[in-house]
């Protein structure tokens, strides 16, 4: 609940499609200075500690959804968390190992180290309980008050209090200043499909727009699944929509973008002649385009669908693994690290050189950008596929692979999760999972691609609605994921 994100919902009565922005925003007293060094390299403290943490939406956005949504009420949804907080939660192998691993940020502040080791500094071990009193607290008031147990009140105090006491500077007015925002979710095809996906300050809604139009132009089906051939064109789509997605895409409340533009099927034909099928060109040979000119004038994710053709999309976030390690004294509230989203050195750049501020330049009560992206996929009017992942610079590619594999290549949803992923931002490095095909990765290399390999690739939780079927599929490259069917009613 200290960190944010963004949820897309179909609501089957209007058959229309709702997006929820709950992104965090910038406090009012950040400056540029506090985030950039002498050299003009972002510091150390946009990552982690007490001035790395953006004012939190999560709370803010899912009691505006409830609002607009909600069957049952907000105290029994809440209720559950409150049990689990108290009560404690028995670890898994996995949870205790990532406490081990993220002991070092953890440590940043008082509150954290107390609630998540022994009083000894010592670790729980899998099977141990792990409760969080203070946590308890602070959801039993956000169960009473909604989101104003959260952004005014006692909870609010004690926030302002500990950010003062430590450095940081979000304040009981920047907190009861929040707001969530219904945005109008960003549209476009593939291949006969409607696909419904995340506006800015998302950059990974319109990249996946973008990167799927460039895709159309080519026949990726003859080539097979997870083919050379088919993984080549993919990363030089990846390549072009990540050349251009920073440098035109901001918080739409703060700047004007082009990005009708930049998903138009017009734009992606320009961008896509400059893809050679035999050979991966630098980036620096590609560029970025210019989108405007198309312009009509006019990371934990979730994915639920219900009996009633209700369907649900949610990617929300603290940024790094355990954020900016900071916890709110007396409150159990971890909070995120999203400062460091915003495009500190390119402001500092562009200041030092006259040019104007980068769109995702940071301003106060400003929206950093996001690769988060809850996505739905149509057909015939109706979800077909709800889909979605974490994975950090990741993500735009993770989603756009299981949509390619599903639509392209005929795979069913757990097939297209499963897939090996690759990875291509605007580098001129090619990032494939461990183990990939060593006889693909050779032909990958032969036409041109640097190959990287370090870890996997994002942890897609998606469902196919098919045939009067809920087919869901779970990525196994996280542990602790799960499909689950929906109850079913016992005959009497």
């Amino acid at each position: 609940i200290g960190g944010d994100g963004f949820m897309l919902v179909h609501d089957a009565k209007s058959g229309e499609q709702v997006f929820f922005d709950f992104r965090s925003v910038a406090p009012k007293a950040a400056t540029l200075a506090m985030y950039v060094d002498n050299k003009g390299e972002e510091s150390k403290v946009a990552g982690r500690g007490y001035l790395a943490p953006s004012v939190p939406g999560t709370v803010a956005g899912l009691d505006m959804a409830h609002k607009k949504f909600g069957k049952l009420p907000w105290a029994d949804v809440v209720a559950p968390s409150i049990t689990l907080a108290r009560n404690g939660v028995a670890l898994t192998p996995d949870e205790a190992f990532v406490f081990d691993w993220g002991k070092e940020r953890l440590s940043t502040s008082t509150a954290a180290k107390a609630a998540y080791y022994k009083s000894d500094g010592s670790l729980y071990r899998a099977g141990e309980k792990l409760k969080q009193p203070d946590l308890a607290w602070t959801l039993t008031q956000i169960a009473k008050h909604g989101a104003d147990g959260f952004y005014k009140g006692p909870v609010a105090e004690r926030f302002a209090a500990d950010m003062k006491a430590n450095g940081g500077f979000i304040t009981k007015d920047d907190l009861a200043a929040y707001r969530a925002v219904e945005r109008k979710p960003l549209r476009g095809s593939y291949r006969g499909l409607e696909v419904v996906t995340a506006p800015p300050a998302s950059a990974g809604g319109a990249t996946l727009l973008n990167m799927l139009n460039i895709l159309e132009g080519f026949d990726l089906k003859p080539n097979g699944v997870g083919s050379a051939q088919s993984l080549h064109i993919m990363a030089e789509a990846m390549k072009l929509g990540y050349a251009d997605r920073y440098r035109i895409l901001g918080d739409t409340d703060f700047v004007t973008t082009p990005v009708q533009g930049f998903i138009s099927k017009s734009y992606a034909a320009s961008r896509a002649k400059l893809i050679d099928p035999e050979k991966a060109k630098p980036v620096d040979q590609m560029g970025a385009g210019d989108p405007l000119k198309f312009e009509s004038p006019s990371t934990t994710h979730f994915s639920v669908a219900d009996a009633q053709g209700n369907v649900v999309s949610t990617t929300y976030t603290l940024g790094a693994d355990f954020g900016s390690g900071v916890m709110i004294a007396g409150t159990g509230i971890l909070l995120n690290n999203q400062m460091n989203n915003f495009s500190h050195e390119q402001t500092a750049k562009a200041l030092r050189e006259g040019a104007p501020p980068p769109p995702n330049a940071m301003a106060p009560g400003k929206r950093m950008l996001s690769t988060m992206m809850p996505t739905i996929v149509l057909k015939n009017g109706k979800p077909w596929l709800v889909t979605g992942t974490p994975g950090g610079s990741t993500i735009i590619d993770t989603v756009l692979q299981v949509i390619v594999n599903v639509v392209d290549f005929n795979l069913n949803v757990e097939e297209a999760t499963h897939q090996p992923r690759i990875f291509q931002d605007s580098s001129d490095k090619l990032r494939v999972e461990p183990n990939f095909n060593p006889d693909t990765v050779r032909i990958l290399q032969a036409k041109g691609h640097t190959i990287t390999s370090d870890e996997t690739m994002g942890s897609a939780q998606s469902i196919m609605i098919e045939n009067g079927l809920f087919l869901g599929a779970a990525d196994p490259r996280r542990p602790g994921a799960l499909a689950i069917p929906p109850e079913r009613k016992q005959p009497r």
